[in-house]
């Protein structure tokens, strides 16, 4: 027989829950989701050099290049997020993609 969970309604969810209460008793961790963790695939065409740059980094940490791609990819959308005191689109003509990182080889001779 299934374990039945206590029903509450939500007023007094988010009232427990403000109260610094313990409201697991009435959630289904089950059937728990987070949104905008989904994961999707993104395909990104890189330089020779810059794959074995990664798996470099990748293998001193011992982690894969996926991780290692998306630690970096993640400290620095926070970085930029920072730097502009808000959402990464906070200004239209945001070119920080220009700027070279010091292991990034620059594109025509701009660095």
């Amino acid at each position: 027989m299934k374990n039945e969970k206590a029903t509450i309604t939500a007023e007094e969810l988010d009232r427990r829950f403000d109260d610094g209460e313990d409201i697991s008793d009435f959630l289904d961790w089950e059937s728990a989701r987070r949104p905008g963790l989904q994961p999707r695939r993104v395909n990104v065409d890189l330089p020779s050099w810059m794959i074995s740059e990664l798996d470099k980094q990748a293998s001193l940490i011992g982690v894969t290049r996926q991780s290692i791609i998306k630690v970096w990819l993640s400290e620095r959308i926070k970085t930029e997020k920072s730097e502009q005191g808000g959402p990464l689109n906070a200004h239209p003509r945001h070119v920080s993609c220009c700027r070279f990182a010091p292991w990034q080889e620059p594109r025509h001779g701009r660095a």
